[in-house]
C-alpha cells in the first residue's frame, strides 16, 4: 500500500482505539504502533498528527499521545436582560465586603483584613475540640431551635448584667445577626441610624433590608449622645446600630459614662440599640456591654466567636428581651431553622477548655506588640499621616492623610506596590470628611512584614503626592 493509505489506515485503527479506551487514556507508543502494524515512524507520526488535528488526541512531547476530551458545540449565549426588570432596582451591594475578605496575592504584604492571622488561630486545638465534640451524644442530631442550652448560658454570662440563657439566640455569626436584626426591627424604607465612620458590612446589610444609613458623628470616645438625640429626633428612627468596644475603622471604645447617656438618649426615643459587640475578646479592657446596664430591652446585643478564632467558627449570639427577641427567633427560623450542631458543639467544648484562656492571652500580647510596631513605622516612615487614636486592642489604626492626599489614587497605588490597605471611603454612609485609611496590623505574617508593608505604603504616599502636584 501507499504512503497516504498506510497513513488513512492508520488513522482508522487509532481513531477506533481511542473510542475504545475513552478521553484522557494513553494511545499505544508509536514504536507498539510500528511493531503491529509494521509501518514506518513517518507514516504513524503523521497518523497522529492527523488525529490531533481533527481534535480526537492531544500530544504531550515525551508522554505520548492521549484521547482529547470530546469538544461539545458551542451555544448562543442566553439572554438573560429579562431579569433586570424582574429583578427591580433594589440592589444587594457585595463590593466592599468582598474588598474586605479578599486574599492579597504572592508577594503582596496585607495591611487590610479582619481575622487572626494563620499562626495565631488556635487551629489545632480546635480541631481537637471538634474531634471530642463530634463523638458527643447526639452530636449530628437536630439541635434546640435556638441553639445549645450550654451555649447560650456561656454567651449569656460573656454578655454580663442579669441576662441569662433564656434571652439568647444562637446564630451563625455576627454578619448575619446584623441582617436579621436589621429586617426584624426596621422596616424597609425606614432610616437607621450608625455612628459615622462605620463598619461596611452594616451598611451593607442595611441597604439590603431596604433601610436608609444616616450618619451620627463620633470622637475618640465614640458617638456623641447629644448628636445621637438630635439625629433620633430629625429622623424618627427607632433603631441605632454601633459598636462600642473597639469600634470599627476608629478603634474607639465607649466610656461608661457615655454608654448610659446613649442608653438613656435611646429610652427616651423609643428606639432600639443594635450592640455590636464583634471585638470584646481583642482586648482584656473592655468596658461592660451596653446588654449589661440595660433593663428595658433597648438593646439588642450581638457577641461573635469568629473574631478571636477562625473564619469559620461561624458562631455567634443575639441576646434581645420581649417581642423584639420573639421577631428575632422568628426571623431566624424562618432564614436558617438554627445553626449547626457540631459548630455548636465545637465552639462550647473549646471555650470550656483551658485553651480558651491560654488563647485569649497569647492573642492580647500579640495585638499589643503589633499596634505599637504599627505605630511606631507609621510615626517613622508616613509622620504626615496621622492616626486617630492608639486604640486598647483591636486589629486597626485608622489614619487621617493630608487633606490634598487623592484617597482613591493612593489604595490602588499602595496596591501597584505590594501592599493592600482599605480606603476610607467605604466606611460613611455618607460624604467622608477627608481622605482616611484603615492600616490592619494583624494579617501580615511577621513584623518585618508589618514594617515593610508601612514602607511600600509610604513610597506609595509619596508616589501620589508626585503625580498630583502641578
Amino acid at each position: 500500500m501507499n504512503n497516504d493509505s498506510s497513513i488513512a489506515q492508520i488513522a482508522a485503527i487509532l481513531r477506533e482505539e481511542a473510542e475504545r479506551l475513552g478521553p484522557g487514556a494513553r494511545l499505544p507508543s508509536s514504536r507498539e504502533i510500528m511493531r503491529r502494524h509494521n509501518v514506518s515512524p513517518v507514516t504513524v507520526s503523521r497518523a497522529i498528527g492527523q488525529l490531533a488535528a481533527e481534535g480526537r488526541v492531544v500530544t504531550r512531547p515525551g508522554s505520548g499521545a492521549f484521547v482529547a476530551q470530546p469538544v461539545h458545540p458551542t451555544r448562543d449565549a442566553a439572554d438573560l436582560s429579562w431579569q433586570t426588570v424582574a429583578l427591580g432596582d433594589r440592589v444587594v451591594d457585595d463590593g466592599p465586603i468582598t474588598a474586605l475578605l479578599g486574599t492579597a496575592p504572592e508577594g503582596v504584604v496585607p495591611l487590610t483584613g479582619g481575622y487572626l492571622r494563620p499562626g495565631l488561630r488556635p487551629d489545632e486545638q480546635l480541631a481537637a475540640a471538634a474531634a471530642r465534640a463530634v463523638r458527643r451524644p447526639g452530636a449530628w442530631a437536630r439541635p434546640p431551635l435556638t441553639g445549645l442550652p450550654e451555649l447560650r448560658r456561656w454567651f449569656a454570662t460573656q454578655a454580663g448584667g442579669d441576662v441569662t440563657a433564656a434571652d439568647a439566640l444562637i446564630v451563625s455569626g455576627g454578619q448575619a445577626a446584623l441582617t436579621n436584626a436589621f429586617r426584624a426591627l426596621a422596616a424597609p424604607g425606614t432610616p437607621i441610624l450608625v455612628e459615622t465612620p462605620t463598619y461596611p458590612g452594616a451598611l451593607a446589610a442595611a441597604k439590603a433590608a431596604g433601610l436608609r444609613a444616616m450618619a451620627v458623628p463620633m470622637d475618640r470616645d465614640g458617638v456623641r449622645p447629644e448628636l445621637l438625640a438630635e439625629a433620633f429626633a430629625m429622623t424618627g428612627a427607632r433603631v441605632f446600630f454601633c459598636q462600642p468596644t473597639l469600634h470599627n475603622p476608629t478603634g474607639a471604645t465607649l466610656p461608661v459614662e457615655r454608654r448610659e447617656q446613649v442608653l438613656q438618649v435611646a429610652r427616651a426615643a423609643g428606639a432600639f440599640v443594635v450592640e455590636d459587640d464583634y471585638a470584646r475578646y481583642l482586648t482584656g479592657q473592655a468596658p461592660p456591654s451596653l446588654a449589661s446596664m440595660d433593663r428595658d430591652g433597648t438593646v439588642v446585643h450581638i457577641g461573635s466567636l469568629t473574631k478571636i478564632l477562625a473564619p469559620s467558627l461561624r458562631v455567634a449570639a443575639v441576646i434581645a428581651r420581649g417581642p423584639a427577641a420573639h421577631r428575632l427567633r422568628a426571623a431566624q427560623l424562618v432564614e436558617s431553622f438554627f445553626v449547626a450542631r457540631p459548630l455548636q458543639e465545637t465552639a462550647l467544648e473549646f471555650v470550656g477548655s483551658p485553651a480558651w484562656r491560654r488563647h485569649l492571652a497569647a492573642v492580647h500580647a500579640e495585638i499589643m506588640i503589633r499596634r505599637d510596631a504599627l505605630a511606631a513605622a507609621l510615626a517613622e516612615h508616613m509622620p504626615t499621616a496621622e492616626p486617630h487614636l492608639l486604640p486598647i486592642g483591636g486589629m486597626h489604626l485608622w489614619v487621617r492623610l493630608p487633606a490634598d492626599v487623592d484617597e482613591g489614587a493612593l489604595v490602588e497605588t499602595a496596591r501597584q506596590n505590594g501592599v493592600l490597605v482599605s480606603p476610607g471611603r467605604m466606611y460613611y454612609p455618607s460624604e467622608p470628611p477627608g481622605p482616611r485609611i484603615r492600616v490592619t496590623h494583624m494579617a501580615a505574617a511577621h513584623l518585618a512584614e508589618l514594617r515593610e508593608g508601612v514602607r511600600r505604603l509610604a513610597e506609595a504616599l509619596m508616589i501620589t503626592g508626585e503625580r498630583a502636584a502641578p
